[in-house]
């Protein structure tokens, strides 16, 4: 006798458990909906005779301002880390980008990147004495002997 196959993981026959499990977050800490949340329910049950004073609600809501802002700033600076992770793979390959000169024509530009440096948000590859923000890079390629050497005589 053949084993039978559960209905519960063969899409579109998902069990609404399954579904439920997989949408649970199991976190120790206080976010800022879970904060919120609290200040509701702190609203709704207050004493109609002694309501929150003014100066005690806006002290909560201060709090809850800068949980916010603290966690948005931990998103921020993951992001950044990620970035600047990721564009460090450019060190030590040759990038192309355009530059202009005097006249106003474009000049085809290349460098061995070096450093990858962040400046208000905006990172940027440096290749000697140019930097180029990643925005403007144009190709990306392993840096041959003939790159190299071009670097040197720079």
């Amino acid at each position: 006798m053949a084993d039978s196959v559960s209905s519960k993981v063969v899409w579109p026959n998902y069990s609404a458990d399954n579904v439920q499990k997989a949408a649970e977050k199991k976190t120790d800490t206080l976010g800022k909906d879970q904060f919120l949340s609290i200040l509701v329910t702190q609203l709704r049950n207050q004493d109609p005779m002694q309501p929150m004073q003014d100066k005690d609600f806006i002290a909560q809501m201060a709090q809850f301002t800068s949980v916010e802002q603290l966690v948005n700033m931990a998103s921020e600076v993951s992001k950044l880390r990620q970035s600047i992770g990721s564009a460090s793979s450019l060190i030590g390959k040759t990038i192309d980008w355009n530059e202009y000169d005097e006249a106003g024509t474009i000049i085809p530009v290349s460098g061995v990147v070096d450093s990858i440096v962040s400046k208000d948000g905006i990172l940027y590859a440096s290749a000697g004495e140019k930097s180029v923000a990643l925005d403007y890079v144009l190709g990306i390629r392993e840096t041959s002997a003939s790159d190299s050497s071009e670097e040197a005589e720079v």
